[in-house]
């Protein structure tokens, strides 16, 4: 693979030729989001990192017990420049095993500063009725 060395500081990067030989050890290269989940007894919490995004260009979805959230950029005109490196991406999306034991319409979702907030809450056990006698005939 040829590999064109980089100009940093108005000098070559004589290591940058190692970059790739590296990463798959000891760097994880990812368009996944990355995800905080916290559990309490009534409710999932997660908070995901959508940094770049407006909030008209997320999607959030529920199927199977998977929910869904992707995000898609709109796309932009090529402005004819060269890039020598490309880390942004232009989308993501990423699901997260929920269960069917939620309360679907009750999920809340609140975008901001970048941060997309998701609350799902879990359904409610159902009560055991109290002992019953049953009567011998």
């Amino acid at each position: 693979m040829k590999r064109d060395l980089q100009v940093r500081n108005g000098n070559y990067d004589l290591f940058d030729v190692f970059d790739d030989f590296f990463k798959p050890m000891f760097f994880e290269e990812t368009k996944e989001l990355r995800t905080d989940i916290k559990e309490n007894e009534t409710s999932y919490e997660l908070d995901l990192e959508l940094p770049g995004y407006a909030k008209d260009e997320i999607k959030v979805s529920l199927e199977n017990g998977y929910l869904t959230v992707s995000a898609e950029k709109q796309k932009k005109e090529d402005d004819g420049k060269k890039y020598l490196r490309r880390e942004i991406h232009e989308s993501t999306s990423r699901s997260y095993y929920v269960g069917t034991d939620i309360e679907q319409s009750e999920i809340k979702a609140k975008y901001d500063n970048g941060i997309l907030s998701l609350t799902v809450p879990k359904a409610q056990p159902k009560k055991l009725p109290e002992k019953n006698f049953i009567a011998i005939e």
